[in-house]
């Protein structure tokens, strides 16, 4: 598992602990790594968490442009490569595989929960604050490398089908714990130097963030 550090980025991780463990610890972790995991509930998973593809590239794009300084910059321009190109031919090969009509695919019904991570996710990027986007990248990408990385199921052999095999794989690689230990440093270089009104700021989105990827695993077993 990755390592934590004990700043800020701790101190959001903690103001939401029952939750983010939920998560890790949820139903669809421990089936996904079992390769027990219902098709159509990783039908739902997946047409669902495509849809936040659009949102989270502008959510990247508005980090980039209110970074700081330059370097960051270059990390955060990295990512969305990454996510534009192998994350996105995972969905699309997965949706071959389970069937799904390029309908679906490109403008399903979108549940409440999606329609409010979609959201946060703009009310993020509108705000043009840093901190803000970095706090919903370290839950959005942090969390998913908590889930995929845990020390007891990596020592299980990978599910056979790949729909299963590389959904954990993308979320547990030495480039996506770096990008994630990047992310929380980022959260405690620029923590001590907001103001109060601005750290409970980027804590109220961390914490929202939280609870809706939460409610976004638990929904697609309803």
């Amino acid at each position: 598992m990755s390592t934590i550090s004990s700043g800020f980025a701790e101190q959001l991780r903690q103001s939401s602990i029952s939750d983010w463990n939920a998560c890790v610890q949820h139903r669809f972790v421990d089936e996904i790594f079992a390769g027990t995991l219902d098709d159509a509930v990783l039908r739902r998973y997946l047409v669902q968490d495509y849809q936040f593809i659009n949102r989270f590239v502008a959510l990247l794009g508005a980090a980039i442009a209110s970074a700081d300084r330059f370097a960051p910059r270059v990390t955060l321009s990295q990512f969305a490569a990454m996510i534009t190109s192998d994350e996105n031919t995972y969905f699309l090969r997965s949706f071959d595989a389970l069937g799904v009509p390029e309908p679906e695919r490109l403008a399903p019904s979108l549940t409440p929960q999606t329609q409010a991570f979609q959201q946060l996710m703009h009310e993020a990027a509108q705000s043009l604050n840093y901190a803000n986007c970095i706090a919903v990248l370290a839950v959005a990408e942090g969390l998913y490398l908590d889930w995929a990385d845990q020390p007891a199921k990596q020592q299980l052999p990978l599910p056979v089908r790949f729909e299963h095999a590389e959904w954990i794989t993308l979320h547990a690689n030495d480039f996506f714990r770096g990008f994630v230990a990047w992310l929380r440093s980022e959260l405690d270089r620029v923590g001590p130097a907001l103001s109060d009104a601005a750290r409970a700021e980027a804590a109220g989105y961390f914490q929202r963030a939280v609870q809706l990827e939460r409610q976004f695993f638990d929904h697609v077993y309803a």
